[in-house]
């Protein structure tokens, strides 16, 4: 893992219930440091989206709580807090499905994502203006109803109105889903941008691989509740095993059928 002294985001040996029966996560740590991309993968089921809503302080509407370990947040404790306080923190979350108000204009939309800043009108204004910047493609439908737009457009508007709310960190959950591979692309590109322009830290929660290690600096792949293998992106890219099992390619180049992934047994060193 990476190093906690340079930490914005640490999860520490977490360990997550539902329903006071069910548990989801299973000791789980990860980092992520500050102004860095870090991707956290896995298939249906592994975890994920669990692990971003004890970030984020939404388990409990879930029936849902952090039963053994800890979270901090630019050194502040965020264990079972409540969602509200998280994001005055800084820690904004773009939850899977976008969830756009579709009986908003796309502007309405962005505009909205201030609604719990304090720092001044010109600087929301300026923030505003950035996101256009950002989202050349939203310039053209900016009076649409956001219902009317596109998944890619809609995707695009979540991300900006998020990023309205000047977060330190900004969460990603399954942002490629549904989407066709070139608005996948110009996504992806946008993410990477704004983290290098704007300095945001980034923690991007997908099942596809090969595009979340593109622009990853660090990641960690999740299974049954539980980090299996994590290092610096560009290493796990190239790791024979992430490549077969999550990329779906074996050694001789081939992509691998569905029945073959499910099937697949993972060397010993994954254990």
């Amino acid at each position: 893992m990476v190093e906690k002294d340079s930490n914005l985001l640490e999860v520490n040996n977490v360990e997550v219930v539902y329903n006071d029966i069910i548990q989801v996560l299973r000791g789980v740590s990860i980092g992520v440091s500050k102004e860095k991309i870090v991707a956290l993968l896995g298939t249906n089921g592994a975890g994920k989206t669990t692990t971003l809503r004890a970030i984020s302080g939404l388990l409990k509407p879930e029936n849902g709580f952090i039963k053994d370990g800890f979270i901090k947040f630019d050194e502040n404790d965020i264990t079972n807090t409540l969602g509200t306080h998280v994001v005055k923190l800084g820690a904004v979350m773009v939850p899977e499905g976008r969830r756009v108000f579709k009986h908003l204009s796309v502007d309405e939309n962005i505009r909205v994502g201030s609604i719990t800043r304090a720092d001044g009108s010109n600087r929301i204004k300026e923030d505003h203006e950035t996101m256009y910047r950002h989202f050349p493609r939203l310039t053209k439908v900016k009076n649409r109803l956001a219902g009317y737009c596109s998944g890619g457009e809609q995707q695009m508007i979540a991300i900006a109105r998020a990023l309205m709310a000047s977060p330190k960190m900004l969460m990603l959950d399954e942002p490629s889903l549904g989407l066709a591979p070139l608005l996948v692309k110009e996504i992806f590109e946008n993410v990477q941008r704004i983290n290098k322009e704007l300095k945001t830290t980034i923690l991007v929660v997908e099942q596809n691989a090969k595009i979340a290690l593109e622009i990853a600096d660090y990641a960690y792949i999740m299974e049954s509740g539980k980090i299996v293998l994590e290092g610096p992106a560009g290493e796990l890219k190239d790791n024979p095993d992430v490549k077969e099992f999550y990329m779906g390619i074996t050694q001789g180049g081939r992509r691998k059928s569905f029945k073959e992934v499910k099937s697949y047994k993972r060397r010993k060193r994954w254990m």
